[in-house]
């Protein structure tokens, strides 16, 4: 079988081949080609030594020397070459104690995780497939390469990576891989934070997020999610639900666009549900289950170690994703004040996934209303319409000048401006809000919290 490499990748195998040595493209690479799929990138496994490979090229950079990794750069373009290596015995489930060179390239293979990443790959040799990486390609099931449980002991995070590859290629996974997998999952305790958040999110992005169900089976979210855990078989007696809050969450998952923000906020948006689950008279009700939702995502975000901007925006998103309110510009314009420009269109987005998660009687009604709040948002924007502090026809040094002394006054009175605009967009004049901030200013009740309303 012919596979194409892409030509800077051909260069490193020919030259590494011409002078002698073994060469091949192989794990995920050789995976995605054959099942037609764009690689991200392309690794090269040699029988060279890394000091040998340093001497053909001429850029090389010492990326990870110590376990026979050095990277190439052709053309400007880097790749990662390894020498043929076996690992020795693993002490945290993740790091080998040690590394030997070997020039054998199936005790090379052995070493790796799944058959369908076990598959090597040059024009001169074609596809090297010890394990029966292809028929499981072609049955689609995910299997260890030899014993699961010595490949899940070695390196823990093989367990969430499993479903992760589930998840991206829909296929199943072999029963004796799952036996392992359960067995060990206690043990992704060891494995880092930043890891496991890479795995979770490059399963939520996948084609298949609902398949976090499958890590909640094998008790992998009660290691490394366990909020999750909080929300199976959650009940929701209310007219707007039919499935529990776990099952919602997962049709809501795979309703919305394959964003990281986005899934992110899906799966977290309900956990706060079972926390604040009460039940009056048959009926079930989640009052302020956004607000509770949205602290257990801050939580996660920072267990997990995300990014500034990504904990930000999806813990505002879970905050604010059962804000009511109506297709009519004022009520339209106090909703992007809460919730934020920046984000409103994945609001929408957010809002529009979690109506298609419920009960199939009330979708059609919600989604046409929806639809109706989304047209007045386009013509707001569209407008320029003032809804927050920074598109006043005043700021903070006028408000000074017209007597109003700076610290919370000053801020309570621009919010309070900024209420009244939005309400009425004539009042958006300097004379005129400079007559209303100092009545704004002696009303008594300036520092009243703000209503905030949800379903």
């Amino acid at each position: 079988m012919e596979m194409y490499i892409p030509e800077n990748a051909a260069i490193i195998i020919e030259r590494l081949m011409a002078h002698g040595f073994e060469a091949y493209a192989v794990g995920g690479c050789v995976r995605d080609s054959i099942l037609g799929r764009e690689p991200e990138d392309w690794d090269i496994t040699t029988s060279a030594r890394p000091e040998q490979v340093k001497q053909i090229f001429s850029r090389t950079v010492d990326t990870g020397i110590e376990h026979g990794t050095v990277t190439v750069l052709v053309n400007k373009e880097p790749f990662e070459v390894t020498t043929y290596r076996v690992d020795g015995a693993y002490e945290d489930h993740r790091h080998p104690k040690e590394v030997a060179f070997t020039a054998s390239l199936e005790e090379d293979l052995k070493r790796r995780d799944f058959t369908i990443n076990a598959m090597a790959y040059n024009p001169k040799t074609g596809i090297v497939d010890i394990f029966h990486g292809m028929e499981d390609l072609e049955h689609q099931v995910i299997r260890c390469v030899g014993e699961p449980g010595e490949r899940f002991d070695e390196d823990a995070l093989r367990i969430l990576r499993a479903i992760r590859f589930s998840a991206q290629l829909g296929f199943s996974i072999d029963p004796k891989t799952e036996e392992a997998m359960a067995g060990r999952a206690g043990d992704l305790k060891n494995i880092s934070a930043e890891r496991i958040r890479v795995e979770l999110v490059k399963l939520l992005v996948s084609a298949h997020p609902e398949r976090i169900h499958k890590a909640w089976e094998l008790g992998i979210t009660k290691v490394i999610l366990p909020e999750y855990d909080g929300i199976v078989g959650v009940e929701q007696r209310t007219p707007n639900h039919i499935y529990d809050v776990e099952t919602h969450t997962l049709i809501a998952l795979e309703n919305i666009p394959p964003e990281p923000v986005l899934r992110l906020t899906m799966l977290i948006h309900d956990f706060g549900k079972p926390v604040v689950k009460k039940t009056d008279g048959g009926r079930d009700i989640f009052y302020r289950h956004p607000e509770a939702s949205a602290e257990m995502a801050k939580r996660i975000m920072k267990r997990l170690k995300f990014d500034n901007y990504t904990s930000e925006r999806v813990c505002r998103l879970v905050k604010w994703h059962g804000l009511k309110y109506f297709p009519e510009e004022a009520s339209v314009r106090r909703a992007l004040n809460r919730v934020g420009r920046d984000i409103f269109d994945e609001f929408i987005r957010v809002q529009r996934a979690d109506i298609s998660a419920k009960n199939p009687k009330v979708v059609p009604d919600k989604l046409e209303l929806l639809k109706k709040k989304e047209a007045v948002y386009r013509e707001i924007i569209r407008r320029g319409d003032c809804f927050e502090v920074k598109t006043l026809a005043v700021n903070g040094r006028d408000l000074i000048g017209a007597g109003i002394p700076q610290g919370p006054v000053l801020g309570a009175v621009l919010e309070r401006l900024v209420e009244r605009v939005i309400d009425d967009q004539a009042l958006n004049t300097r004379e005129k809000l400079l007559e209303l901030a100092v009545e704004v200013r002696d009303d008594p009740t300036i520092f009243d919290e703000k209503a905030y309303f949800f379903s």
